[in-house]
């Protein structure tokens, strides 16, 4: 089978497409025929060294796959050979990839394999942060920063599941109508300029209660200073650059709250929740009320330029490589 794979993790220049004989599942393991892998901006980080963790090598790239059981290791008893499922693999760049018996789950009918591959860490990420971190509640005004990419197109979607209000922050016309048509009820800009006047038009004279932000960037204070009372800002990621800093008096004039949304110790300190959310979101899928939009995709030989395109910023929703 064909493997993405590299030695090093320089630069994307490193990795190779290789072959190799398919694995074979371990007890606890189940061996997945890969379909489509998610490729997302952390993906890319990972792969060039630049993340938090470090993976050991070789490295193959890719952590969220949607395909069909092959075979499965002594002991495992919640999929069978032939279910369609979404895993988290030990490298989803290849053919055929071995997952934890624990990080592979059943999809709905309704969910394709390209929407399974960029659906458990957004869409986690999403309801952990609305839910759990700010307490969302129904007729609040949450604005998504970043919202055309992978997680602020599930925070959107989530959000209007939740029953709030949702005004889309986009950089480009493409990307707020990407939003709009997943289902925001207003897009703004990013121009830093009058932006924040902007959104108070937005918000019938008002500002928004939560704040979505995976971007942390020039926007950042800006929209911690539009909050209103009690409002809750969650940082979820640094796409934009430096990592800011807030003046700590803000949280007390606003009685505001800037609170953090890490998904990987969410789902490491409470798996149990976490497999809830997971729950909770596909039966979502199921009804209709949740239809994960599908990014570009590529091709398995096409990894490098898959790769170099997540680290962009250019992309609307979850990028795929589909082997």
């Amino acid at each position: 089978m064909k493997r993405v794979q590299a030695d090093s993790l320089d630069s994307i220049a490193d990795y190779r497409l290789i072959e190799v004989d398919p694995p074979s599942p371990g007890p606890g393991q189940v061996l997945v025929t890969v379909e489509a892998c998610g490729v997302g901006y952390v993906d890319a980080l990972v792969s060039l060294g630049r993340y938090q963790v470090k993976p050991p090598l070789p490295h193959t790239p890719g952590q969220e796959v949607g395909g069909v059981v092959a075979a499965v290791g002594e002991g495992v008893t919640n999929v069978a050979v032939g279910d369609r499922v979404m895993a988290h693999a030990a490298g989803g760049f290849q053919e055929q990839a071995l997952a934890g018996a624990l990080g592979v789950v059943k999809i709905p009918d309704a969910m394709t394999a390209a929407q399974a591959a960029g659906f458990r860490i957004n869409y986690i990420t999403a309801l952990h942060g609305l839910k759990d971190r700010a307490v969302l509640q129904p007729g609040e005004r949450v604005l998504v920063l970043g919202a055309a990419g992978g997680v602020g197109i599930a925070a959107v979607q989530v959000a209007k599941a939740m029953g709030a209000q949702v005004i889309a922050a986009g950089s480009s016309e493409e990307k707020r109508a990407f939003a709009l048509a997943q289902g925001a009820d207003a897009a703004i800009d990013t121009a830093v300029e009058g932006w924040r006047d902007r959104l108070k038009a937005l918000c019938d004279g008002k500002g928004p209660d939560v704040v979505f932000d995976p971007v942390c960037g020039p926007l950042f204070e800006a929209a911690f200073r539009s909050l209103n009372w009690r409002g809750r800002h969650l940082v979820v990621g640094f796409v934009g650059g430096p990592i800011p800093a807030l003046p700590a008096n803000l949280t007390l004039m606003k009685g505001a709250a800037l609170t953090g949304v890490d998904v990987r110790q969410f789902m490491l300190f409470e798996p149990a929740r976490a497999a809830a959310h997971l729950t909770e979101l596909l039966a979502w899928v199921a009804e209709g009320r949740l239809i994960p939009p599908v990014g570009r995709t590529f091709a398995l030989s096409d990894y490098a330029e898959a790769l170099e395109f997540a680290l962009t910023g250019k992309g609307l929703g979850k990028t795929i490589i589909v082997p």
